[in-house]
């Protein structure tokens, strides 16, 4: 996949911003995933799911700072989410649809937490950028 000069500012301008608060939007995100599409749960029966619990907030923030990581490099997301495919596809065997559901709550995130920046430009980047990571974090299922 690749992303254009003004796609690629778009990702790293809003990843400016998410990365001192990955903890919290990644809470925040899990939260609304799990609360708008139930069925996510399946995975996580370890984990308090209440608002604001030490669990979503750990999670969400290793979620978040990986994608933190992948807009860093947008040119090589295969060998950068590579070692996160292998976990996905044959450790943790999430089902690969949930991917699509959680990019969708992070983007409602990240235009509730930043509605100036987040701009329709900023917004059709960053959905790319999460289609373009989600399709790395499945390749490995086939």
């Amino acid at each position: 996949m690749t992303f254009s000069e003004a796609e690629k500012a778009a990702i790293v301008s809003i990843w400016g911003k998410v990365s001192g608060h990955a903890d919290e939007i990644g809470a925040d995100a899990l939260e609304r995933m799990f609360l708008s599409f139930p069925q996510t749960k399946t995975y996580f029966s370890h984990f308090k799911l209440s608002h604001d619990s030490p669990d979503l907030r750990s999670h969400g923030g290793k979620v978040v700072n990986a994608i933190g990581n992948a807009a860093k490099h947008l040119d090589n997301l295969d060998q950068v989410l590579s070692a996160l495919s292998d976990l996905h596809a044959y450790k943790l065997r999430v089902d690969p649809g949930n991917f699509k559901l959680l990019s969708h709550c992070i983007q409602v995130v990240l235009a509730i937490r930043f509605p100036a920046d987040f701009t329709p430009a900023a917004q059709a980047a960053w959905d790319k950028f999460l289609a373009g990571v989600s399709s790395v974090l499945v390749s490995k299922y086939r």
